[in-house]
């Protein structure tokens, strides 16, 4: 099939304007979220993988850290454990920590890295419990309007207490694509259910990462009259925040993405993991497909 005179033009001119992204990323760690739409539809499985294997093959460091939420929740119901959630978070007991591990650690972790395997990398699961990659403390919860200072125990739901990047540090070396599940481990052996883009943002911060991209389900983030905003620096996102632009389910994500850049990450970015090959377009075009925050003067 001969492609058209347009047909032509448009692939050299996309190609022409990916060449200074590759060069100014080459050798950088890209720390890149993984979950919503983007891990159920299978065109959108496809386009990740896609993604992030030519992200390695131009010299990139992709790392990739995944969510699981959906998958974890249908699975208890066939196993009628009930799910409680306390603003949001799921009430992690034993039997369901149980759940967490099984589905993230085995059947979601590897399922990715089969993926990435197949778009022709080289992929390797792991959890934050292999070489105490995520050491985890527990976590309390304060119900939303309790203005007492009471905690409530959700179970084993924990926070990122410490990173041991020499364990990702090692996998790039190899030239490997590190894939994380976000399951913690305790002082004493126990296991912790971490939320994924918390993970997410603390690795982007130990290994002093170029990117920390957070896939979402929205276009990105976005002001009162619903346009999307980017090129956002800290003070202006804080801002934000202050005057309730950003609120409610949004806050969190953004919180982490502020956190990291405030961090030493040069850039965080909300993007809308509904388009195909979001990822690419975010790294290697002039627009990108969401929300840019970073310290760095936008150009």
């Amino acid at each position: 099939m001969t492609l058209s005179r347009a047909e032509a033009l448009n692939i050299a001119n996309v190609l022409t304007e990916s060449l200074p992204y590759i060069r100014r990323f080459v050798g950088k760690t890209i720390v890149v979220k993984y979950g919503g739409n983007a891990m159920i539809d299978d065109v959108l499985t496809a386009s990740f993988s896609q993604d992030i294997v030519l992200m390695k093959l131009v010299g990139m460091h992709p790392v990739v850290v995944h969510g699981g939420g959906p998958q974890i929740g249908s699975l208890l119901e066939k196993l009628n454990i009930h799910s409680e959630f306390v603003d949001g978070m799921r009430v992690t007991d034993s039997d369901t920590m149980d759940v967490v591990e099984m589905v993230l650690g085995g059947a979601v972790n590897k399922t990715i890295v089969s993926l990435l395997n197949k778009a022709g990398g080289k992929a390797i699961g792991l959890t934050g419990k292999d070489g105490d990659l995520i050491r985890a403390r527990k976590m309390y919860m304060t119900r939303k309007g309790d203005t007492s200072g009471n905690k409530v125990d959700i179970g084993q739901v924990g926070e990122v207490e410490k990173i041991n990047r020499s364990v990702i540090d090692l996998l790039v070396a190899g030239d490997f694509i590190p894939v994380i599940a976000p399951v913690g481990v305790g002082a004493a052996g126990e296991s912790y259910n971490i939320n994924a883009d918390l993970v997410a943002g603390k690795i982007a911060e130990a290994l002093g990462a170029e990117k920390l991209m957070l896939l979402t389900n929205v276009a990105g983030l976005q002001d009162k009259s619903g346009h999307v905003m980017t090129g956002l620096s800290t003070e202006q996102v804080d801002a934000l925040i202050a005057d309730g632009t950003i609120y409610g389910g949004m806050l969190p994500k953004i919180q982490c993405a502020l956190d990291a850049v405030k961090s030493g990450v040069q850039s965080a970015h909300i993007i809308d993991g509904r388009v195909e090959h979001a990822v690419l377009l975010e790294v290697f075009t002039d627009s990108g497909v969401g929300t840019l925050i970073t310290n760095r003067q936008v150009v």
